[in-house]
């Protein structure tokens, strides 16, 4: 149900209807790899390169420059605060997939969105982390999402996207279900 408008939310209805389209016709444009190249700085502190990625049916090349990523632990955890720790960076995807997810399905639903913030809170025990306790895991315990939005719509109709971001958001899938992950060292 794609409004006549040409964009809602910032959101190409042109490109969406058409995008949905060609996968359907030909599934195989929706196989995506996307890629992170990292290398350890000093302590804590990483940095992430984020360039190509294959998508559409191709190696994407619509890139020309590469996104940088800079991760480091605060202080209290003997870092330098060069930049936030991967498990804030777990929070940030989250909050950017569902956000994404939210207006992606809210311009396919003809609703207009004027505001949507959020706040994500993930809470870690780092006995688990730090090898003192195998009864705490090692990652987030609990991870608590919680957003304001304003639109044009019902407040149930705000509630159901809120669930179709949930049932749609990648991120919140691979968060919410394993996801076999293989780590291996490459011999040179």
């Amino acid at each position: 149900m794609i409004t006549k408008e040409k964009t809602l939310n910032g959101v190409n209805l042109e490109q969406l209807s058409g995008t949905i389209d060609a996968i359907q016709s030909k599934r195989e444009l929706a196989e995506f790899q996307f890629r992170v190249n990292n290398r350890w700085i000093d302590g804590g502190h990483n940095r992430s390169l984020i360039q190509g990625f294959y998508g559409a049916g191709q190696e994407d090349t619509t890139r020309t420059r590469s996104f940088q990523l800079e991760t480091d632990e605060p202080s209290v955890l003997l870092g330098h605060d060069q930049g936030p720790n991967a498990g804030e960076y777990v929070l940030h995807a989250l909050a950017a997939c569902l956000t994404g997810s939210l207006v992606y399905h809210a311009a396919a639903r003809g609703i207009r969105l004027e505001k949507v913030e959020s706040r994500v809170e993930g809470d870690i025990d780092l006995r688990g982390f730090l090898g003192l306790s195998d009864q705490v895991r090692n990652g987030y315990e609990k991870i608590r999402v919680t957003f304001r939005i304003k639109a044009d719509a019902p407040e149930e109709k705000i509630q159901e996207l809120l669930e179709i971001a949930q049932k749609r958001s990648p991120v919140f899938d691979i968060i919410s279900n394993p996801v076999p992950v293989t780590v291996q060292l490459e011999s040179k």
